[in-house]
């Protein structure tokens, strides 16, 4: 009889603890996993061939737009251009618009960070969504379910503080 009730109450600790979900760590947990969902059926019917534009600015006018090019899984190509130059007036020609291939990624120090949509996902997963007592998270999958904002801004933070991504688009470049 002891040895069922050491059973029984062994049981029911192992249920209460493995029911426990990952919503105590990440925000959107249900959200994200539909979209991550998404994600894979797209770049299976795509061949994991694509281009994504990241957007940003500042509430001091600046803004720029970034796209990224994956080919086979492996990024191809980065394109930079800044869309709005206020506050930048000084700036070089050479620096408002460029492209780099495949053999000069990260050459120049600004625009979106060379990743794939994998990577995305990963940091999605892995540092914008995990819950912060001192933070307010983000999650918008505008892009036909694929993630489109992602992010988080730490609280009583005024200007520019969003960490994380803004995807304006996802494009299949399958032929």
């Amino acid at each position: 009889m002891k040895e069922n009730l050491c059973f029984f109450i062994l049981l029911i600790i192992g249920v209460l603890f493995t029911s426990c979900d990952k919503s105590d760590t990440i925000n959107y947990e249900s959200d994200y996993t539909r979209s991550y969902n998404e994600w894979l059926s797209f770049k299976e019917t795509t061949g994991n061939t694509y281009s994504y534009m990241v957007t940003g600015g500042s509430v001091f006018g600046p803004a720029w737009q970034t796209v990224i090019t994956v080919t086979d899984g492996k990024i191809t190509q980065r394109y930079f251009k800044i869309t709005s130059i206020t506050g930048l007036e000084n700036i070089p020609k050479e620096a408002l618009e460029w492209t780099e291939n495949e053999n000069e990624l990260n050459s120049h120090n600004f625009g979106a960070a060379t990743l794939t949509l994998d990577q995305i996902y990963d940091k999605a997963l892995n540092e914008w969504l995990i819950k912060r007592d001192n933070a307010q998270a983000y999650f918008e999958t505008s892009t036909n379910g694929l993630i489109s904002s992602c992010g988080y801004v730490e609280n009583g933070c005024m200007d520019d503080c969003f960490m994380g991504i803004n995807i304006a688009y996802v494009k299949s470049l399958k032929l």
